[in-house]
């Protein structure tokens, strides 16, 4: 609302102070994303923890987030070293984890 009453008065300098409100803006927004994806890391690192073995449905279930988003979850530890697959040979749905040693 800044940017569009500063343009039709021409004041340019409330005009870049409300573009500069907007990134701001935009940028803590992504940061909280991304802080959020690491906030359901730690939940789901916890479970595993708890529960060796755990699929990522029960995981799902048990912290109440959707199976694609433990998924993935699960997969970024897995690649990061801290958590392995107990049996890679079943179907994706059914592969259980345990933390790394």
């Amino acid at each position: 609302m800044n940017a569009w009453t500063a343009q039709t008065k021409a004041d340019y300098a409330a005009l870049s102070t409300a573009l500069c409100l907007c990134v701001c803006a935009a940028g803590l927004f992504g940061e909280d994303l991304v802080q959020r994806g690491h906030r359901q890391d730690l939940v789901v690192l916890a479970h595993v923890a708890a529960h060796p073995g755990a699929e990522a449905r029960g995981i799902a279930r048990a912290v109440g987030t959707p199976e694609r988003v433990v998924v993935r979850n699960l997969c970024r530890l897995t690649e990061n070293g801290l958590v392995v697959l107990v049996d890679d040979g079943v179907h994706p749905a059914l592969r259980s984890y345990r933390l790394a040693s």
